[in-house]
Order: C-alpha cells, then sequence, then structure tokens
C-alpha cells in the first residue's frame, strides 16, 4: 500500500520537566514470540534468563487481539482497549464507499493549496499524516500525571501522537517513496524489460562498459512539479576483473563490497527544487560480482537526522539517537522479507540484516537505560516476528515447504534468535534495581502457515459475491470484476467479512434486519463447517459476530464478521487486497511460512515480569492499566482492562 508525501514538514515539540520518582517500568516487546517455544527451550535449558525470570516472577501466556495482528494486538496494548475502541482492525481498512483499501494506522492528505508556475507546483498548505488509531496512548495519561516516557520503535504509532514523551515510530512507519518498504535490485544479465515492477521492489537491467555501470537510484515523485516525475541521483558501480568485489558510488560517497557483504548506512539526496533537497539513507549487499552483477539496495528510509515525515517527539529526538549510535532502520518493518521471498537476498543476508537491527536496537536500549532514573521505558523489537515468518518450515516437518536438506542447515534460526534475545534479556536483568517493574511481553505467538485459503472464491462458489463478467473467471485486486450491484458479502484484509449493506456500502443490497441476520447465521454456519477436501480438517475455528467480540465507540467500522482460522491455516494474499483468482485452498510454498493470523485463542502472546501476575488469564489490553496502577494511577474511562499485579 502506498501513501503519498507531497510536502517536507519536521515535526517539533519540546520536553518539560516532569514529577521525580524513583519508581520504573521497564517493558521490552518481543514480536510474536511464542509461548510454546519459549517454554519449551526453558524446559531444554537454553534461556537460562528467562528461566531466571519466571523463577524471580511470573511468566503466563498472554490473550492477543482478534484479530491477532500487530497493528491491532499493540494498539490494545497502547489504549487498553479492545479494537472497538481504538479503531484498528486489521492492517488493511476500507472506504465502504468505494471499496478500495487502505492502510489502516495512518493516512496523508495533500496540500490544499497550491500554485502552478509553468511546470512547478508551489504548495501553500502543508501535506498532512494522521494517526488513524483512537483513544489515549498510556503515555499521555503518564505524561498528565508528570511521569516521564521513552517509547522506542511501539507499532501503530506513526505519525507519532502529540506528546512531550520521547517517542520513535516504529510499524506503520514508510519508506522514503510512502511504501512500507521498496527494494531496488540491480543486475547486469539480460532482462526482457530494462525495469520491472516486483512485489515491493524494482528489478533494474543494466549495462556494464568497461567495468563501470552508471545509473540511478530512485526517490518519490516531486511534490514541486506538476509532472510528478520521480527525483533521482546518480548510482556507479564498478567490477573488479579478477576478484568478486565492486566499488559502489553515490554522489561523494565510496563503499567497497566483497560479494555477500553488506554496506553501512549511505546517505543519499534528492533535489527538489532550488534550495529544497529530501535526504534519505539505505544500504547495499552484493550478491554477486561474476559471471553478471547483482546488486541489492534496501528501502531508503528516511533519514532520523532530517525526517521529510515526523517520526519522533519531540521532532530532534530520532536526530539525537543517531548523533549517539549513528544512522538506523527508520522503516517501520525494517527486515526485508519481500526480498528473501522473491530471491533477491539469500537466507545468509537476511539473518545478517536480522542481527544488525537486533543491534541497533539493543544500541537504542542501552542508550536510554543510561539515562532511565525515573518513569517508563519501552522497547520494541521486530525481529522475532519476521525470522518466524520466514524460517518456520525449516522446523515443520509437515510444512509443504520443508526441505530436509535445508532445515538441517537452518531448523535452529528461530532457536537461536530466541537465544540472543535471552542474552539481551540477562543484560537487562543485572542492569536493574529494586525499584523497576519488569515486563517482557509479546502481541501474539507462532506458528505454521501451511495451507491458503481464498476467502472471496469461497464466497463467489456460494453465490455471495459475484462477477460482473463471469467469462474472465476471476477477478484482480481491489475487486476489479466484482459487481457489487449483485453481491452480498466480501473479504477484505486478513480475517474479516463485510456484508454489503445498503446505506452503508456505495453499492449496498444487504437490508438491515431479517435479511442481514439470515446471511450472517448462513456465514457462520458454512465457514464454521467448512473442511479442507485434501486432509478433512476443519480449515476455521470459529467465526465472530463483531458485537460479541468488540466494545466501544468504533464497533460500527468493524468487518461485520471476524475469521478466526483454525491451526496451519489462512487468508491468501490475494483474498486480502480483494482479488479473487481460481481455486479454493492450497499449499503454501512461499519462504513466509510462519503466521499468527488464527482465532486469537489459539495463538496467545507471551508476558513475563519480575512480580507476580494475579490475573489467571491476563490479556494485553490489561498491560496499560497495569502501567498506570504502578504508578498509583486510576485507568481511564473506555479501558476494558484491569491491573495484573
Amino acid at each position: 500500500m502506498i501513501l503519498c508525501f507531497f510536502i517536507i514538514n519536521v515535526f517539533c515539540t519540546g520536553n518539560t520537566s516532569s514529577a521525580q520518582s524513583t519508581k520504573k517500568i521497564l517493558l521490552l516487546g518481543f514480536d510474536g514470540m511464542d509461548p510454546v517455544l519459549l517454554d519449551r527451550y526453558m524446559k531444554e535449558d537454553m534461556l537460562p534468563n528467562f528461566k531466571l525470570l519466571q523463577e524471580k516472577g511470573d511468566f503466563k501466556p498472554l490473550v492477543t487481539s482478534m484479530p491477532p495482528q500487530s497493528p491491532v494486538a499493540w494498539s490494545n496494548f497502547i489504549t487498553g482497549m479492545n479494537p472497538g475502541g481504538h479503531g484498528i482492525f486489521d492492517f488493511i481498512a476500507r472506504d465502504p464507499q468505494t471499496y478500495i483499501p487502505y492502510l489502516s494506522t495512518s493516512k496523508t492528505t495533500e496540500a490544499k493549496k497550491n500554485m502552478k508556475i509553468g511546470d512547478w507546483l508551489i504548495p501553500f498548505s502543508n501535506a498532512e499524516t494522521l494517526l488513524l488509531r483512537k483513544g489515549k496512548a498510556f503515555w499521555e495519561i503518564l505524561e498528565d500525571n508528570g511521569i516521564p516516557s521513552t517509547v522506542l520503535k511501539i507499532p501503530a504509532n506513526f505519525p507519532p501522537v502529540s506528546t512531550e514523551a520521547n517517542t520513535l515510530s516504529g510499524m506503520g512507519t514508510p519508506d522514503i517513496l510512502g511504501t512500507y518498504g521498496t527494494f531496488s535490485f540491480y543486475t547486469t544479465k539480460d532482462l526482457e524489460d530494462e525495469e520491472q515492477e516486483i512485489e515491493s521492489g524494482r528489478l533494474l537491467n543494466v549495462k556494464m562498459l568497461n567495468n563501470s555501470i552508471k545509473t540511478e537510484l530512485s526517490g518519490p515523485p516531486n511534490p514541486f512539479k506538476v509532472s510528478g516525475k520521480r527525483v533521482s541521483t546518480e548510482l556507479v558501480i564498478k567490477v573488479d576483473d579478477n576478484n568478486p568485489v565492486a566499488l559502489i558510488r553515490v554522489e561523494d560517497e565510496e563503499i567497497l563490497l566483497n560479494e555477500g557483504e553488506w554496506s553501512k548506512w549511505i546517505k543519499v539526496s534528492f533535489k527538489l527544487a532550488p534550495f529544497q533537497k529530501l535526504t534519505g539513507i539505505c544500504r547495499f549487499y552484493l550478491m554477486q560480482v561474476h559471471p553478471y552483477l547483482e546488486l541489492y539496495v534496501s528501502p531508503i528510509n528516511i533519514d532520523p537526522i532530517n525526517p521529510n515525515v515526523p517520526i519522533s517527539t519531540p521532532g530532534s529526538y530520532s536526530a539525537d539517537i543517531a548523533d549517539e549510535i549513528g544512522y538506523y532502520y527508520t522503516q517501520g518493518m525494517p527486515e526485508d522479507t519481500k526480498a528473501l521471498d522473491q530471491d533477491f537476498i539469500n537466507n545468509e543476508a537476511y539473518i545478517e540484516q536480522s542481527d544488525f537491527i537486533i543491534n541497533e536496537r539493543q544500541k537504542m536500549l542501552n542508550l536510554e537505560m543510561e539515562r532511565f532514573s525515573s518513569g517508563l521505558l519501552f522497547v520494541y523489537f521486530s525481529t522475532t516476528d519476521l525470522i518466524s515468518h520466514m524460517f518456520w518450515r525449516y522446523m515443520d516437518k509437515e510444512h509443504p515447504g520443508y526441505k530436509s536438506e535445508e532445515a538441517e542447515k537452518y531448523s535452529d534460526v528461530i532457536k537461536n534468535t530466541y537465544k540472543k534475545m535471552d542474552t539481551l534479556l540477562g543484560n537487562v536483568m543485572k542492569r536493574i534495581d529494586n525499584d523497576t517493574t519488569l515486563i517482557i511481553l509479546s502481541d501474539h505467538g507462532f506458528g505454521p502457515f501451511r495451507r491458503y485459503f481464498h476467502i472471496n472464491r469461497w464466497l463467489k462458489d456460494n453465490g455471495y459475491l459475484n462477477f460482473m463478467d463471469d467469462s474472465l473467471g476471476e477477478s484482480n485486486e481491489f475487486f476489479e470484476n466484482v459487481d457489487f450491484g449483485i453481491t452480498k458479502a466480501y473479504s477484505l484484509g486478513f480475517n474479516g467479512i463485510y456484508l454489503n449493506l445498503f446505506g452503508r456500502e456505495g453499492m449496498g443490497i444487504v437490508y438491515d434486519g431479517a435479511e442481514k441476520e439470515k446471511l450472517i447465521k448462513d456465514l457462520i454456519s458454512k465457514l464454521e463447517n467448512l473442511k479442507d477436501p485434501e486432509n478433512g480438517k476443519r480449515v476455521i475455528k470459529k467465526v465472530y459476530r463483531r458485537e460479541e467480540i468488540y466494545s466501544g465507540k468504533y464497533v460500527q467500522d468493524a468487518p461485520d464478521l471476524l475469521i478466526g482460522y483454525n491451526r496451519g491455516y489462512r487468508t491468501s494474499w490475494e483474498s486480502a487486497l480483494g482479488k479473487v483468482p481460481e481455486g479454493l485452498l492450497g499449499d503454501n510454498m512461499k519462504k513466509w511460512s510462519g503466521t499468527h493470523l488464527w482465532d486469537y485463542e489459539l495463538i496467545p502472546g507471551i508476558i513475563l515480569s519480575n512480580k507476580k501476575i494475579k490475573t489467571l488469564s491476563p490479556a494485553l489490553y490489561d498491560i496499560a492499566p497495569t502501567i498506570l496502577a504502578e504508578f498509583g494511577i486510576k485507568k481511564s474511562t473506555g479501558m476494558v482492562g484491569k491491573p495484573i499485579f
């Protein structure tokens, strides 16, 4: 999904003094850490520090959100509400009038006033990037009560909510193009086209002359040009004839890379207009030099020293971190899963990148622990989630993508990532004092993604969704061939079904009342009884009405039905964006082989603390009230959670 950023703006606020207190809460968020794996590895004595924390305090499964998706789950954590209270129901939302999907957590509006002078477009108002999550974040409430907070890389907080706390945005933060991450791949191997758009990337066929390649790094469309032509900067690659080495020059900077080597961060700049330029940062990975060149370039990240959109509070905080630890990934999901899935980087490069990201995040943690004397510190780690997505097939013999010869080499990658988190935890436990409440948590667990389900095809086959032209046999993304004038239900996102309601949807035909109720009952009954013809297993554990699991003022914005998949199953990528392909169920042969998009009861997260947890079944939305209670603050109106200690 692409967000368009049309103007350069920097968001600045200033810190104020806060109440003095020795009380501290340190939270570490390990996205996707699974309670079953964690328990197993602790019992096998592979995680001594997690085991020690459990013995000193407590360890329990943590009830996740429904659906168990990161932006939904972390919004539960942030607000102490369920999705009906904070309004985030999936990675993807839709405009009911147009049926067009958009990123659920933020949106950008264009400058409202501008003037054309030839091909120049002069804006007289700023473009706005808006956070769509509702509800007050726990650190805002702490601020209201004079408690200082530092919140690093938390998901579902881009752009960061206005606050005097130190915050740095996480998942949902785009690259410089306004996308979730668009990489570039340069090769001298002959291709059909000089440039191809690929999933989350650009494949470029470049020519070599006298061992040298002159090409460009592309930036975003120029907001000051009527034509919207992309800005670019020169990229020069020089190859050694005899050795697997390449010299890369971007502007005035040169990097010498060996085959199979990552570069440091490189700053790039794009001229937009006289006295206006846009800067970003990227990393290079030299896949191979001979017999033909293959060079991967990471998505160009927002420059933390000079961000073109707000990524921190105060606005200078992102630069303050860079001054201390150097450049770092600002992109919300930094691990490049799409490049790995399409073989533009290999397993070794991906693992090395993941370790680099862990080390960056640990530097941030160490930096903030040096000055952590009171209040709250939260640091988020994404790698536990994304390593599990990409390497699950190597530890699951039932997975259709399992290969024994590869499993011998990569079956311990997930386990080794847990070990790295254990080492990190051990360092933290040595540094905290008796005034510190330590909480370790994850937003959900993990499991195998073995079979995909084309939910929109099922709706088509069962007469709930219809085509304008049946002879085409399928519909492309965004319901291209769907006739909403005769469609009763459709799916968008990873766990939701919407009814095509009259008066709500642009071409709604289903009337509220008896017709709606009958449709809901039919869908629930048929989906809950659906069995996979390959193995006789039920595909779906439970289908929920939104009203039975959500509360709050935004329930009406939720999908009408929420699909809780059984272990091993998941909505297909195609259905998530409104595509209706041929076929119903199939084997998942992608490297993205692990998932958490099941029924929430099957996939809890984890919580460990150095304090005993009194709640029998703690949930993510209990954590915000727990934080407030630790500082003697009553929970806010609308919070559904309760303190766990």
